[in-house]
This record gives C-alpha cells, sequence and structure tokens, in this order.
C-alpha cells in the first residue's frame, strides 16, 4: 500500500460541518481541519473542533485541529447600497468618519491610515482587484484616483503596495480567540500578518498564559514578514505560504519563486510549511480542478511542503468531497516526481542531539537497506519531525501514548501517528508492544524489516538514543 506523505489541511464552514460530510473528507484524506476565526463565534468553534475529534475517534483517523485567528484585517466600510461600480479615472474618498459609503466615498475600520499614507502611494481594494493612488490626504480623508476599476462591495480589504502599514499583528479580537483556541485545545494557532519575530513570541506567550501549548504557524503575507523571513521562521513551529495578501502586496509575479524560497528556508530550520490560497479555487464551482491548479498543487509537493490547505474549496464550495478527493490524487502523482535535495543536506551535517544523530542513523540506514518502515516511539514527537525533515523514503510510524503529540504529528510530512499504552517500561516488552501495533493497523506483515527508535530508559522524555534493526514476527 503506498501512503500519501504530503498532508491536506481544510477549512471547514457551512459546505463541510455536516457529522457526515466530515466523516466523508477526514476518510478521504483530511488530517488537520482549519477553524477560520475570521467568521463564527467562540461556541461554535468549540463544538465544531468537539464533532470532529468525535468523528475521529470513531474512525480511528488521528485529525489535527488548527484555529486561524483573524488578524489586522484594514477594511473599507458599508456602502448605502452595498456596493458601488467605479471605472478608471474616477476620484474617490477614503474617510475615516464616513458612515456610509456612496459612489464618491466610503469608510474606514482603520482609523490611522489617513497618518500612514502620502500623495503617491498606490492603495490596493478586494484583493488587488481595484487599484487606487493617493492624491492627497486632508485630515482624515484619502483623496484617491482610481487607476483599475471594478465593483468595490461592504467591507473590502486594504493593502499598501509594498507594504509599510503599522497595524498590529495581534488584535484584541485575537487575544480573546487566543483563549478560545486554547479552550477547545487546538493544535496549531495561526498567527496572520506577522511582520517580525516579535509577534509570534508575542502569541506564543499569550498561548502559555492561557494555559495552551498549541504550536505556533506564522503566515507569511506581508511585504515585512518578508524582509524578516529567517528570525520568524525561527521564533515558530511552522509558517503558512499565505499567497493571496503576499501577493497583493508584492505582486504576484514574485510569489512562486517566494514559495519556493519559503519552503527551503523552513525546511532548512527543520519547521514545517503549509502552502495555501487558491490551491484548487475553482472547483468551488466546478467538480474539477484546472490543469493548473493541478500544476500548482503538484509543485507545492515538488517543492517540498509538507502540506497543501483548502480554504473556501471545502469551506463554502458546491464540491468540498470531490475537492479533498482529487487534491490526494494529484499529490499521490507528484510524490512518485519527488526527489529529496533534503535528505542529501541532512546526511551530510554535524549533530548536537543524539536524537538528531539516531535519526540521521535510521535514515540513512533506511536508504541502503531493504526496510518496509521506521517507528519511532516518541513522547513529544520530536524524534518523527527530524525523520520527517530529512524526508525518508520510507514511513514513518510515530508511535505516541500522549493524544496530544499524536495530533501535532498530523502536519508532518511522511509521519503517520498512532496510540500505543506503553504501560510498562520494560524494554523488551515495548519492542513487543511497538510490534504488535504496527501488525494491528496492518502497516507490516511478519518478516518485514523494520527500523525501531526509541529512548531508553523507557520513557524518558527528548531521549531517543537507540535504533535497532528487528524483523517482525522475531521479536522476543
Amino acid at each position: 500500500m503506498t501512503l500519501r506523505k504530503t498532508k491536506i489541511v481544510a477549512t471547514l464552514g457551512p459546505s463541510s460541518n455536516s457529522e457526515e460530510m466530515l466523516a466523508r473528507m477526514i476518510t478521504a484524506g483530511v488530517n488537520v481541519v482549519r477553524l477560520n476565526f475570521s467568521h463564527g463565534t467562540a461556541a461554535e468553534h468549540i463544538k465544531r473542533a468537539e464533532i470532529v475529534r468525535n468523528i475521529a475517534l470513531k474512525l480511528g483517523r488521528p485529525v489535527g485541529v488548527l484555529c486561524d485567528l483573524q488578524g489586522p484585517k484594514i477594511r473599507i466600510g458599508k456602502f448605502e447600497l452595498g456596493k458601488v461600480t467605479l471605472k478608471t479615472g474616477d476620484l474617490f474618498v477614503l474617510d475615516a468618519d464616513c458612515e456610509l459609503g456612496d459612489e464618491y466615498q466610503v469608510g474606514l475600520d482603520y482609523k490611522t491610515l489617513p497618518q500612514e499614507v502620502t500623495e503617491g502611494v498606490v492603495l490596493l481594494l478586494d484583493d488587488g482587484r481595484i487599484t487606487m493612488q493617493v492624491d492627497r490626504v486632508k485630515g482624515n480623508q484619502i483623496h484617491c484616483m482610481v487607476l483599475s476599476g471594478g465593483v468595490l462591495s461592504n467591507n473590502k480589504g486594504i493593502n499598501r503596495q509594498g507594504g509599510g502599514l503599522s497595524a498590529d499583528a495581534l488584535t484584541l479580537k485575537d487575544r480573546e480567540d487566543i483563549k478560545t483556541a486554547v479552550a477547545l485545545e487546538a493544535d496549531y494557532i495561526a498567527i496572520s500578518f506577522p511582520k517580525s519575530a516579535l509577534d509570534v513570541e508575542l502569541a506564543r506567550s499569550l498561548v502559555k498564559k492561557a494555559g495552551g501549548t498549541a504550536s505556533i504557524i506564522a503566515k507569511i503575507e506581508r511585504a515585512e514578514a518578508i524582509d524578516n523571513l529567517e528570525s520568524i521562521i525561527e521564533a515558530s513551529d511552522a509558517i503558512m505560504v499565505a499567497r493571496g495578501d503576499l501577493g497583493v502586496e508584492v505582486g504576484d509575479a514574485a510569489v512562486p519563486g517566494l514559495q519556493k524560497r519559503m519552503i527551503r528556508m523552513a525546511r532548512s530550520q527543520n519547521k514545517l510549511v503549509i502552502t495555501a490560497t487558491q490551491m484548487m479555487e475553482s472547483m468551488i464551482i466546478s467538480p474539477i480542478p484546472t490543469r493548473a491548479e493541478v500544476s500548482d498543487v503538484a509543485n507545492a509537493v515538488l517543492d517540498g511542503t509538507d502540506a497543501v490547505m483548502l480554504s473556501a474549496e471545502t469551506a463554502a464550495g458546491q464540491y468540498p468531497l470531490e475537492t479533498v478527493q482529487a487534491v490526494h490524487r494529484v499529490v499521490m502523482e507528484a510524490e512518485k516526481e519527488y526527489y529529496s535535495q533534503y535528505r542529501i543536506q541532512k546526511l551530510d551535517q554535524s549533530f548536537v542531539k543524539t536524537d538528531e544523530a539516531i535519526a540521521a542513523a535510521a535514515i540513512y540506514t533506511a536508504q541502503h537497506l531493504k526496510v518496509k518502515a521506521i517507528a519511532a516511539l516518541t513522547q513529544s514527537g520530536n524524534a518523527a519531525q527530524w525523520l520527517s525533515r530529512a524526508d525518508a523514503e520510507v514511513p514513518i510510524y510515530a508511535l505516541s501514548p500522549d493524544k496530544f503529540a499524536r495530533r501535532k504529528l498530523t502536519l508532518h510530512r511522511g509521519v503517520y501517528p498512532y496510540p500505543i499504552a506503553q504501560e510498562n517500561k520494560d524494554r523488551d516488552e515495548i519492542l513487543q508492544e511497538m510490534e504488535q501495533v504496527l501488525l494491528q493497523q496492518k502497516v507490516v506483515d511478519v518478516g518485514d524489516l523494520v527500523l525501531l527508535t526509541f529512548g531508553e530508559p523507557i520513557g524518558s522524555l527528548g531521549g531517543t538514543n537507540t535504533l535497532k534493526i528487528v524483523k517482525i514476527g522475531a521479536i522476543k
């Protein structure tokens, strides 16, 4: 049986809220569900996470929960008629004091925007569909000329070309939402629009203060985040290549190259990467993807991403299940052509930690010996994470008694977490238990060669120090 290494993250919403649809999507291959905190109440998110975990338990499949904070989305206000049509050359005013807009002006939810722009600055509205150039600023009014027009409706976002807006990454709403994410035992919390490592560190401290242990994902979607990319990656557990707002700020042509750079830099620091935004956008209304979308998903896999993420496709689209099935199919084909640059790099480096050296030895042995799998007995998940970073050719089965560690590993490329009781500390009995778990899950057969990694004394945190080559059925 060939397993899919790259993970699938699916956003939940009206199209995927029912228990039946959730069960079908998880069965089809969803590894992590995303709760978008731009929509819904705290109670709704908590209930949704509970439903997901109950379904995952029934299906016997580990599923992670990712809570995505809204962040400082800078938006226009509302129009009296809901929308207006702007033409190239029109004069239009963004007025911080305007309550209801019309064809000449509209309000702002970000009241300090007039103080942060000057003549000549280009503003991009509705993900760049409409562009305006600032002619002058007068008090709380930004007088603009429309460079490219179109229909502009209520509450659309505003970006400044090239970045430079000073809005804090964590709003008051985000701080409250972190408490909600901790309450529902989120495995991952994604921070929107971080500008520097300080934003990530603040989020981590707020999670810790609330009593949570969620891993922190930095969404790279600001021009400033590109300037501070290395330090942001270092401060994070994972990054998200958030191509929507990023493309608006730096220009769409720059995004493919930046995607490759971000994945490469994150992998070099042993961090996780999610590639997101419009992966299968046409499947919101179509049962099949475009050829360009198929290539986009495949190229993210070939770049070395850990996961691809679906947004509106599964949250509000007409074909959420078919979209998951399509991504699974494309990823499986792309992985046949994947050549790992990271495995060579990892095996050629020096190590400070024992568990990293053991993981490297396992990767090397798996390459040169016909083994069926690597099984890592892990308390924290760290051993399995390093094996994942080095792109093992064979499946990595992470056996852990800790449900939180297992759920976090759902995002790691090539790692398949399973529960193990580990009720005793005897070495031989633990090895037999590992063998039994693998046989029960039907991932190995009697006679297969398997690499086992574990720590002695058994149960010690961060103590992987042993590699053993065993034949299934011969462990005594």
